[in-house]
């Protein structure tokens, strides 16, 4: 396994809300990210249900913090894609300390003991930021900053981690490889 469990979840969150909250192109179309009122549920379809015990009380004040985070955790993958390390590193840094991530062990009644990067009174944005934080740390930190991707295909400006054995993804989904893939032999038959 490339990253343990916790780390996994912490890492498909981020991709989620990158994907999510920040505007760009998706799979060859311009994409715009949801605003206003529509902005609190997209944030909770985008955490994973399992990954944050915090309650959920999104409010607008939450959720500019929670676009704002993601339009940073987006500027770490670019520039990992770009080759600037300690840009991705610097970032990272800086999301970290703003996070105010800090490990920390917590138990539900009749649950194992867990690791979560936030505190026990933190609201969900800042403790759901701050285990992104700490996931891409890991990931950079920890010589893995190769796995953090910017799609190639044409238009296309959604991030991935690459969890594949010979680190070899290049696409954020399989639509996004096939759409290349088609255009290419387009191009050859010409």
């Amino acid at each position: 396994m490339l990253f343990d469990s916790h780390v996994a979840v912490l890492l498909d969150q981020t991709v989620s809300l990158v994907n999510t909250l920040t505007d760009g192109e998706a799979r060859g179309r311009p994409y715009t990210a949801p605003r206003g009122t529509r902005l609190p549920e997209a944030i909770d379809a985008a955490v994973s249900r399992h990954a944050a015990s915090l309650p959920r009380d999104i409010g607008p004040e939450q959720a500019r913090y929670m676009v704002e985070t993601a339009a940073r955790m987006r500027e770490v993958f670019q520039a990992v894609q770009d080759g600037e390390l300690d840009v991705a590193a610097r970032a990272v840094n800086a999301l970290l300390r703003d996070t105010s991530a800090r490990p920390r062990l917590d138990r539900a009644a009749g649950e194992a003991w867990q690791l979560h990067f936030h505190g026990a009174n933190d609201s969900f944005v800042a403790g759901c930021s701050a285990g992104c934080a700490t996931a891409l740390a890991l990931v950079v930190g920890g010589g893995l900053a190769g796995r953090l991707g910017v799609c190639r295909a044409d238009r296309c400006d959604r991030v991935y981690v690459d969890t594949s054995r010979n680190a070899a993804r290049q696409f954020c989904s399989t639509a996004c490889q096939n759409r290349t893939k088609a255009a290419a032999f387009r191009a050859r038959k010409g």
